[in-house]
């Protein structure tokens, strides 16, 4: 049990230094290129921060570990919302401004809808992650429209203000692209191998692993980027970076790893796992967009979010047994 733990720790800690270091990389590039701010900020951190769930979930998928493979996507959603941004409204309110982040919100509650709709029969199939890829191919697609023609948007006002701080020559970011996408590899390889024999061990099931300690794990790097930028006064990065990665999740992870791999899922992913998630992201919808209006997470919403997190993890732990 020993080394399982050793390399489910070992995993983590190099997976979320491996995504910072090619996040950092990739940035840098396209900022050298002239790429805009908000298209950085959209799809490449988007993109970086996400790389943990999407290479552990794609290995997960290839062993056949179902459970594993969808309770770090999923769980990384609610971990996302409910722990790193409650956590990050909590030292720092968050207000939003953003009018790209503003529309990521609903589209994240349909791909959510989408999501169970396709769960529903109990089986995510080559069609159903088909249907996910073609949604996020989509994204992209609008993505790239905002980044280019929406220079004005606060989310990209945040992302260039953090590029300024960071820059670095083209020659060692593409070393840290490479560098970050090998260690990506080995990493998830390793974190999976541990995870595995930890549930296989414990008698607990790989769905409760990959939710709880894998999907806070490969969450790191959302939390690092979302508490740095509320503390830097870049609300809207705080945000937009939890918003982007939920979207990542959904819809390239778990579609990626159907792709591979199509898997029976666990009822209790729709009934429990899903629904949390849908719930957390309406509520945050309704923070938005909601009675009031202003767009701001509070300290006081910050605090509710964490309290539903515990609440999540205690219902999830006490059917373990």
């Amino acid at each position: 049990m020993i080394l399982p733990l050793l390399a489910l720790l070992g995993g983590l800690a190099l997976l979320v230094w491996s995504a910072n270091r090619f996040v950092d990389g990739a940035a840098s590039v396209a900022n050298h290129y002239t790429v805009p701010p908000l298209f950085i900020g959209m799809i490449i951190i988007g993109f970086g921060t996400s790389a943990p769930e999407m290479m552990v979930s794609a290995f997960a998928a290839l062993e056949g570990k179902s459970g594993l493979a969808l309770g770090n996507a999923y769980g990384s959603n609610i971990a996302n919302i409910a722990l790193i941004l409650g956590a990050t409204a909590l030292v720092l309110p968050i207000a939003v401004h953003s009018t790209v982040v503003k529309k990521q919100l609903p589209i994240l509650l349909g791909v959510t809808v989408l999501s169970a709709v396709l769960l529903a029969d109990g089986e995510l199939s080559r069609p159903d992650a088909l249907v996910l890829l073609a949604v996020f191919t989509g994204l992209l697609a609008w993505s790239l429209y905002e980044g280019f023609y929406n220079r004005d948007d606060r989310l990209g006002e945040d992302v260039k203000a953090g590029l300024d701080v960071r820059q670095t020559s083209p020659r060692r970011a593409f070393l840290w692209i490479i560098v970050g996408l090998i260690l990506l590899v080995f990493s998830s390889r390793l974190l999976v191998w541990g995870a595995v024999e930890i549930a296989r061990g414990l008698g607990v099931p790989d769905l409760v692993i990959g939710l709880t300690v894998v999907a806070i794990g490969t969450s790191l790097p959302e939390f690092a980027a979302s508490m740095s930028a509320a503390l830097k006064g870049q609300a809207d990065m705080a945000i937009g970076n939890v918003i982007g990665s939920n979207l990542f999740n959904t819809l390239a992870v778990v579609g990626i790893a159907g792709a591979i791999n199509p898997m029976i899922v666990p009822s209790d992913i729709l009934h429990r796992d899903l629904l949390s998630v849908g719930l957390l992201t309406g509520v945050l919808l309704f923070v938005c967009f909601g009675s009031k209006g202003s767009g701001v997470v509070s300290r006081c919403e910050g605090a509710l979010l964490l309290i539903s997190y515990a609440g999540y993890t205690t219902w999830l732990l006490s059917g373990v047994g």
